[in-house]
């Protein structure tokens, strides 16, 4: 598998104490496409059908309460597809559908919130719809038929829980958005439309994944950095990261970045036509929910960004002008096998395999024995991290002892990181050890056309990249050093390798 040794654990073995098998996942997974976008519908009309507020609440009591007492009760799945099913797993389109599905319920979720809030009854209007009102006036509860005219706060749980689906709507932008398919990058930026995140697309692709466990990554949190330390920088950073990556590919053109190619522009244009058509229809009053359920949305996000890769540290490589990050590896990511979790976020807690192979599919992912694992699920992790001294109770610790006791190799929080080697006290070498970059790397050779070895993106100098910003005829030694994979974003341009025989001398 390209980017990583393979694991010590017989592939394709299920070990004792798993509960899911390979056609077990196939049914688990209609749970993701129908069930969890579907919060919404059942929030509505649990509320029309009894009159309690707490059924609006549905969205962080089943996130934050019911997935992570499931991941405490089916304990873990560290199973891995054999290697012979891999190409059939990659190719079947069931999967692929799942994600789809999302789509379509996520978002009439949540126009029927909106509506809602506004002050109307979208269950009546569909009952009207199928000419079934005279039999649910006799049938069923006055709220199926009559006003629903909630309460601020009764509006504020809808919002945080139409928020919280639009955050595992994300993580269905994420798998779709690192596909090399047009369309399934399209349905990636419709997907952050309602949260208003479509920035991610590319800062995630082109900005985390380069830089993923350094100190540059907004993504990547640090040792003794709590999670309210954590979302402002890395709301902001995203965001400017985003926008800079943009405005240097349109720089390699020659052309300012106000135009309609941008990926951050037409994605937040995508936020302003769906959030502008709501409110011409349904009012101004509803922006404040608006609002609340896109910060609600992107803090989710956010609480799992600072939760995959806390205190990780690539080290640094080589000497002089070759100096860089180390490539990265199964260690440099917070893994998790808890069953609920993976399925709800489609085996992203199989963070290092997806770290090393981005264009892989979420039902091929691979669990690795040298990766740090946490100690739940990413559903029961979120509590914690929304409880600093919990947090670092339970995390500093394990960060510590993922190093060899030797915390020098962590990824600090500025500002602590005396406090942090005083507090764990080792025995810490003398001076940086020097390792070498055993990359070959392409930098000063000549040729025709170079391949990524990670995923088997092509530059051929004949054609260039125009999407990258480089016309046809651009030869290698003109593309910049820093210049990484655009499909995968993992390998830097010092990892590309002759495409078969194509190479010529400099």
């Amino acid at each position: 598998m390209a980017g990583y040794p393979t694991s010590t654990a017989p592939s394709g073995t299920v070990p004792e104490g798993s509960t899911a098998t390979w056609s077990d996942k196939k049914r688990y997974l209609w749970l993701i496409g129908l069930v969890v976008p579907s919060l919404a519908f059942l929030a509505i009309l649990g509320y029309a059908s009894t009159g309690w507020g707490a059924w609006l609440w549905l969205g962080p009591i089943v996130i934050l309460v019911v997935v992570p007492a499931i991941d405490l009760m089916t304990g873990l799945d560290r199973s891995n597809p054999p290697d012979d099913v891999i190409e059939a797993l990659e190719s079947d389109r069931y999967y692929r559908w799942v994600t789809y599905f999302f789509l379509p319920i996520q978002y009439a979720g949540f126009i029927g919130a909106m509506v809602i809030a506004a002050g109307h009854n979208p269950v009546a209007w569909v009952i009207d719809l199928v000419g079934a009102t005279d039999f649910a006036v006799a049938n069923l509860p006055a709220l199926f038929t009559g006003d629903l005219a909630l309460s601020t706060i009764d509006k504020v749980a809808l919002a945080i829980s139409i928020g919280c689906i639009g955050g595992i709507g994300i993580n269905t932008a994420h798998e779709l958005g690192h596909k090399k398919e047009a369309n399934e990058r399209w349905l990636s930026k419709i997907a952050l439309a309602q949260v208003a995140y479509g920035h991610f697309y590319i800062e995630h692709n082109r900005g985390h994944h380069v830089r993923v466990a350094t100190p540059e990554d907004p993504a990547s949190s640090r040792l003794g950095e709590n999670f309210y330390q954590f979302w402002p920088r890395t709301v902001v950073g995203s965001l400017t990261s985003a926008w800079r990556i943009e405005k240097r590919r349109y720089a390699r053109k020659k052309q300012h970045p106000f135009r309609l190619g941008n990926d951050v522009l037409n994605a937040w244009l995508m936020t302003a036509v769906l959030w502008g058509a709501l409110i011409a229809w349904l009012g101004i009053g509803i922006a404040p929910y608006l609002v609340l359920q896109a910060v609600v949305g992107f803090s989710l996000l956010e609480v799992v960004n600072f939760m995959e890769h806390y205190g990780m540290l690539r080290q640094k490589v080589g000497v002089g002008e070759r100096q860089r990050y180390e490539r990265v590896l199964p260690s440099h990511s917070w893994n998790s096998n808890n069953i609920a979790t993976n399925v709800l976020l489609y085996h992203l807690q199989r963070h290092s395999d997806h770290h090393a192979n981005p264009t892989r599919r979420f039902q091929a992912l691979r669990d690795f024995e040298e990766s740090p694992v946490l100690p739940t699920g990413y559903a029961g992790m979120i509590v914690l991290a929304s409880v600093p001294a919990v947090w670092r109770r339970v995390m500093d610790q394990r960060v510590v002892d993922h190093f060899g006791g030797d915390v020098s190799l962590a990824n600090i929080q500025p500002g602590k990181r005396e406090k942090y080697i005083a507090r764990y006290a080792a025995d810490l070498p003398v001076a940086p050890t020097i390792r070498e970059d055993l990359t070959p790397g392409l930098l000063v050779d000549e040729v025709l056309a170079v391949r990524c070895p990670g995923c088997s993106y092509v530059y051929d100098v004949a054609t260039g990249d125009e999407h990258e910003g480089f016309a046809a005829g651009t030869a290698w030694n003109d593309i910049p050093a820093d210049w990484c994979c655009p499909d995968c974003g993992v390998r830097d341009k010092a990892d590309f390798v002759p495409n078969e025989s194509n190479k010529v001398e400099a």
